[in-house]
């Protein structure tokens, strides 16, 4: 290969990388996901709080969302919700105070 063969690979490949990142920059721009708010790291609304498994097939996970808890069971062939609406252990002790200060009020 002479000269002339590497300047146009180089070339060639300089286009490919071009596009490769226009293509890029566009997609993030106007992707699936262009509309979406980014939210910061500590801003997060869902999570999983614990998994359990329960055997090969089936899991528990409790998930915490906007501070509410619900519990989950997962499998290969259908997922159930066990409960819905569950206080976190925090909360749980700020509402039983709650509850027997009001008990004790009236």
């Amino acid at each position: 290969m002479d000269a002339a063969n590497y300047l146009r690979l180089i070339l060639a490949l300089g286009l490919v990388l071009a596009l490769i990142g226009l293509f890029a920059m566009l997609l993030r721009r106007y992707g699936p996901a262009a509309g979406l708010a980014i939210r910061r790291k500590g801003d997060k609304r869902l999570g999983v709080v614990e998994v359990m498994p329960l055997d090969a097939r089936r899991r528990l996970v409790l998930l915490r969302r906007d501070g509410v808890e619900h519990l989950l069971l997962l499998g290969i062939g259908e997922d159930l919700v066990i409960e819905t609406g569950i206080t976190p252990p925090g909360d749980f002790k700020m509402a039983l105070d709650r509850q027997e200060q009001a008990g004790t009020a009236s």
